[in-house]
């Protein structure tokens, strides 16, 4: 089982990091990748993949940081060749509900990660809120670059999943999966081919149903598992390894 995307630098996760490894893999976790969304926190991300072999990370600057933390593409590419163990770009895109930073910056961000995912070639983490439309803009542009898109805590729509299947595009599945009132989201994951998806916790937060409202951590995703198995209509194991073979293939 692989978390495609948790914040093990937030807290509570950071100083009770040996309890929540240890809690990992009795659950049978592989591998877990720790998402980076500033600057400053990439110095956390740093000290976390030298924790445990199975902890990876990212660099990469949340759509809600852009106004903040400014980012080039050769910046992202000089701080990711320093490190085997960051495997991906972001976590990255447009998010047009908070608005926490201007459009404009957030765009000019993304743009600069995406640039520097291509030429690294390695994976892109999507971050979308209200965005859909902005967002196959920005991703038509670079139709034929090759970019290897992660859409993480997937709960878009399926016409979007139409949209990006042009694209070399994977959709994970968050603990939003397992909530009642996400019947819509549940029937758009049903619709997404298996060899497309991937499990998250994005913990700390949105732990899933039994444990929703509490801190989430990385051994709460299988509960997301079983669920997106009973969606995909196939056994969790099965489920576990084509979402890990599929994180494997993406990250490879």
């Amino acid at each position: 089982m692989i978390d495609s995307h948790c914040h093990l630098d937030f807290e509570p996760l950071f100083n009770n990091l040996d309890d929540v490894l240890k809690r990992s893999k009795d659950v049978g976790i592989k591998k877990l990748l720790t998402i980076c969304t500033t600057l400053d926190s990439f110095t956390k991300i740093k000290q976390l993949v030298k924790k445990d072999e199975i902890i990876y990370g990212t660099y990469g600057i949340h759509p809600h940081e852009a106004k903040n933390d400014k980012i080039t593409k050769q910046l992202i590419i000089n701080e990711i060749n320093k490190n085997h163990k960051i495997i991906g770009i972001g976590e990255t895109g447009l998010d047009f509900y908070y608005n926490h930073s201007d459009k404009v910056d957030q765009i000019e961000s993304f743009e600069e990660h995406i640039k520097a995912s291509i030429e690294l070639d390695i994976p892109l983490i999507v971050h979308s809120r209200n965005a859909e439309n902005e967002m196959l803009k920005i991703f038509d542009k670079y139709k034929n670059c090759n970019l290897k898109i992660l859409m993480h805590c997937f709960t878009g729509t399926k016409k979007f999943v139409e949209n990006l299947s042009d694209f070399n595009a994977y959709f994970s599945a968050s603990g939003i999966i397992t909530f009642k009132n996400s019947i819509d989201l549940q029937e758009t994951f049903s619709f997404i081919p298996t060899e497309k998806l991937l499990i998250e916790t994005d913990s700390p937060y949105l732990a899933p149903v039994p444990n929703r409202g509490k801190k989430n951590e990385p051994s709460f995703i299988k509960y997301t598992a079983d669920k997106l198995a009973s969606i995909k209509k196939i056994s969790t194991s099965d489920l576990v390894e084509i979402t890990s073979n599929n994180f494997n293939k993406l990250f490879n």
